[in-house]
């Protein structure tokens, strides 16, 4: 479903999704209201949601749809504005799926070309998360289960002895919400310094930092180049460039901030973040993969692994997608494959190198 008060702009969408012979849009409205009104009377599978409509406003018409339909999957569109990255990213904390900013009128059409693809395969890879959900028992969000590990999905002792000096974090598509609660839930109970890398554009990583410090209570940030690493702070990777740690002229881990190409079609990468601190923390590095679409990190796992750290993934049930992390499960990289909710208090007993 589209929900987009503007009819030209409404009408774009439409043929962008139609353009792949896999979707169908089934249904079109102008504002919130009348979304709340078409989820009650079909299937949906994905909705993309407009951020500014008259009427019922995409913030509140967004409880309403996941009420009415909890399986259902939300991507947010806004014009790229340092409001809207608020609004927006707030939606995602409240269960939207991922979003996509809206290309600029004057960029011509490669923004436009580049807008469809990202929309189309955002849209494909959660309809099929669904899918593949709602073939399965009743789990999360009224969908599928899958349980927290497999025999499909060997999973890795974790190195006798393991004691972490650095957690590093990778999300992608669901993942503000999921870091939300896997912060939260860390909070005031690991002196570690933590390294986030989420795929977001430049104007939401900051915004996630600020709302991070206040709905987390930790010390969130967006580094700078150069900056050093400190325990107990969450450093989040900005938007548009790769976060690596390397050891300084004073050898303490220091920040370093690259404008060197995406890796995954992605920048920041969790393999690039995941491959330094592999390197300057060698095998005390304790890696945690969470829901997200595509590959990314799957190498900077193995490299973990290989130096002697320690790898934990997000289940299949809890995750929006199980790209990133399946990836990572299925390589048999991970030493545990858990939901959600068991992944902090997974990360403290590792911290305090307790057995599970």
């Amino acid at each position: 479903m589209v929900v987009e008060d503007a009819a030209v702009v409404r009408g774009m969408l439409i043929a962008m999704l139609e353009s792949d012979p896999m979707l169908r849009v089934v249904s079109a409205v102008g504002d919130g209201a009348a979304a709340v009104q078409a989820i009650a009377r079909q299937t949906i599978d994905v909705v993309v949601l407009d951020i500014e409509m008259p009427v019922m406003d995409g913030l509140t018409a967004m409880p309403l749809l996941m009420r009415a339909s909890p399986g259902t999957r939300i991507i947010v569109t806004s014009a790229l504005t340092a409001r809207n990255a608020a609004i927006s990213l707030r939606a995602m904390v409240m269960g939207a799926a991922d979003y996509v900013s809206k290309p600029n009128a004057g960029r011509g059409l490669h923004a436009a070309d580049a807008y469809r693809s990202e929309l189309v395969a955002k849209v494909k890879a959660l309809a099929a998360g669904v899918r593949e959900q709602a073939a399965g028992p009743t789990g999360w969000l009224g969908r599928a289960a899958a349980p927290a590990a497999s025999p499909a999905y060997p999973t890795r002792p974790v190195p006798r002895g393991f004691r972490p000096e650095v957690v590093a974090i990778g999300s992608s598509t669901g993942g503000p919400q999921a870091l939300f609660q896997v912060i939260g839930g860390l909070a005031g109970r690991v002196g570690l310094p933590i390294l986030v890398t989420q795929h977001m554009p430049a104007a939401f990583t900051r915004v996630l930092a600020q709302q991070m410090s206040r709905q987390c209570a930790v010390d969130a940030v967006e580094p700078g180049d150069g900056d050093k690493v400190h325990p107990g702070k969450v450093h989040v990777a900005p938007g548009g460039v790769h976060m690596v740690v390397e050891r300084g002229g004073d050898g303490r881990p220091t920040i370093r901030l690259s404008q060197a190409p995406p890796e995954n079609f992605c920048r920041p990468s969790v393999d690039v973040m995941l491959r330094s601190l592999a390197a300057t923390y060698g095998a005390h590095v304790l890696a945690v993969i969470l829901t997200g679409m595509g590959t990314d990190g799957l190498k900077g796992c193995e490299q973990t692994v290989a130096a002697g750290g320690t790898v934990l993934a997000q289940n299949q049930a809890t995750s929006v997608v199980w790209g990133m992390p399946g990836a990572v499960s299925t390589a048999g990289l991970s030493s545990d494959i858990l939901p959600l909710e068991e992944i902090a208090p997974a990360i403290h007993r590792l911290v305090l190198n307790k057995a599970a």
